[in-house]
């Protein structure tokens, strides 16, 4: 059995595994990391190059920096204050989180926007008296959607511009997604006022009452030290701007927050213990396992066996709709168990390649990748955004697909119908 076969196999168990959660999600995604080793498909370093990658880092640091809000009670002071301003109703503090989020999103990383804004979500839904998975799934969401808006607000938009200018065809604009990722944004936002918050499950008790650390939001002491709390918010807040200005500074996002996490402890804000508790392991093996998976597609040939199986459907002759559908729906699929950086990479050169054949503008094609890759609604491990609100908001697998399948295929018609639009496929 060939490589690619072992790990279209793996994927498919991994999916039944999580939509079925016979087994917790976090060892389910592990399990699929020793096999990948096991089997032959990867080496070792590959396998379990997860528990070092820069992503699942920044979640461990920011579980950190984040819960220290928590832990001195300045989270909830945050979360009052924005209950005032907007109320205590789900959709109003939707539209609050998600338009913050998406904006935040547009110019941050994804999972520096959620990583940032988890505490003070968690922080408004405890304020707010509602439960805290109804304003954590649509902040997730809200980074997904608000990434699509410009050049930098996710890997795939540079992705296509970089495949775009490689082949000498051209460049994208810097606000030049916003066209159809503003449309997408705020189509995205109301569907989970209107209809995606029902689909979200109102878990208030057991793991829920956990904030990001497994232990009650009561737990939080209103007695701390003013000093403490002020010096959390300082730390809060510097790693937050050492994030934003990372190409200046030149520190990666993850290092920031390792240093801000450091500083708590040093400093006394936090305990060395409370730190320890404050981090989601189930989150960091959940991700750290998925991503072999990711490079095992790659490496393997069967992310490109997928797509091109799929992309033989459009043929010569096919219709700009037809074509931008197609596309969409392979990248879309793939992007739910591959990073959306890998889906975009793997599909983007395929684009180009498709776009020459056909006679069509590339720049369509590639736009329908960028956007199609930034669709992940319907995994928990699609892209870290997701992941990293799975604890807190004590989601499971078949809850994604729920409120996210809908956002994908809504996200598919609209794409469908404003992109050969808006870039033209053929002349």
């Amino acid at each position: 059995m060939d490589n690619a076969t072992i790990t279209l196999l793996l994927l498919a168990v991994a999916i039944i595994l999580f939509v079925t959660e016979r087994i917790p999600l976090a060892v389910t995604a592990m399990s699929v990391a020793v096999l990948l080793y096991l089997t032959g498909v990867l080496p070792v370093a590959d396998a379990f190059s997860g528990l070092v990658n820069p992503a699942v880092i920044l979640f461990g640091g920011m579980f950190v920096v984040g819960n220290a809000l928590f832990e001195t009670g300045m989270a909830k002071k945050a979360g009052d204050s924005i209950v005032r301003i907007a109320g205590k109703s789900e959709k109003s503090l939707i539209i609050a989180v998600m338009v913050a989020a998406a904006a935040m999103s547009a110019t941050l990383s994804n999972t520096s926007t959620v990583a940032v804004m988890l505490p003070v979500t968690v922080g408004i839904a405890t304020a707010a008296g509602i439960a805290r998975g109804k304003l954590l799934m649509p902040l997730a969401f809200a980074a997904g959607l608000g990434g699509m808006i410009t050049l930098v607000g996710t890997p795939p938009n540079v992705i296509a511009r970089t495949a775009l200018e490689g082949a000498k065809l051209g460049t994208f604009g810097f606000f030049e997604f916003g066209m159809i990722g503003v449309p997408l944004t705020i189509i995205g936002i109301l569907y989970m006022v209107f209809i995606g918050y029902k689909l979200i499950p109102d878990r208030t008790s057991g793991v829920a009452e956990t904030v990001i650390t497994g232990k009650p939001a009561s737990a939080t002491n209103a007695a701390v030290a003013p000093w403490k709390q002020w010096l959390s918010v300082l730390i809060f807040a510097g790693t937050i701007g050492a994030m934003m200005t990372e190409r200046r500074l030149g520190v990666p996002l993850h290092v920031s927050a390792v240093i801000g996490a450091l500083l708590l402890v040093i400093t006394g804000v936090v305990t060395e213990k409370q730190a320890y508790k404050s981090i989601d392991w189930g989150t960091m093996f959940l991700f750290a396992g998925m991503l072999p998976l990711a490079t095992a597609l790659d490496r393997s040939g069967a992310g490109k066996m997928i797509a091109d199986s799929v992309i033989a459907l459009v043929g010569q002759g096919a219709s700009p709709y037809v074509m931008t559908a197609v596309i969409f729906i392979v990248v879309a699929l793939l992007t739910q168990f591959m990073s959306n950086t890998a889906a975009a990479a793997l599909m983007a050169p395929l684009g180009i390649s498709i776009a020459a054949g056909l006679g069509a503008d590339p720049r369509a094609v590639l736009m329908t990748v960028a956007i199609a890759a930034s669709c992940a609604f319907a995994s928990p491990v699609g892209t870290p955004p997701n992941t990293l609100v799975v604890g807190p908001g004590n989601f499971k697998f078949m809850d994604y697909v729920k409120v996210g399948l809908p956002l994908v295929l809504i996200m598919f018609v609209v794409s469908v119908a404003l992109i050969p639009l808006i870039w033209p496929f053929f002349g």
